[in-house]
C-alpha cells in the first residue's frame, strides 16, 4: 500500500496525532513488533543490578534537567 501524506501542510500537532495513531495500531499486537537481541540482554543487565540494590533512582524532572544541563555544556564546546 502507498499513500501520501500532506507533511508539508501539517502541523506539527497534526504530526504528532498521526504518528500517536500509528504507534497506537502498532502497539496492539505487541507480537508483531521483535526486540533487537540487544535489548533483551540490557534489560537482563538492569534487572541483575536491581537485584543487586546498584542501581540509582531519581525523579525525571531532576533526570530531564541534568540532560539539558549537559546538552548545554557540549554544545558551548
Amino acid at each position: 500500500m502507498s499513500f501520501d501524506l500532506p507533511l508539508d501542510k501539517m502541523t506539527l500537532a497534526d504530526k504528532l496525532a498521526t504518528m500517536e495513531a500509528i504507534w497506537a495500531d502498532l502497539s496492539k499486537r505487541p507480537d508483531d513488533l521483535p526486540s533487537p537481541e540487544w535489548h533483551k540482554e540490557i534489560l537482563e543487565e538492569r534487572r541483575r543490578l536491581a537485584g543487586e540494590g546498584k542501581p540509582r533512582f531519581i525523579e525525571c524532572d531532576i533526570a530531564i534537567a541534568d540532560l539539558r544541563k549537559e546538552l548545554r555544556g557540549n554544545s558551548a564546546s
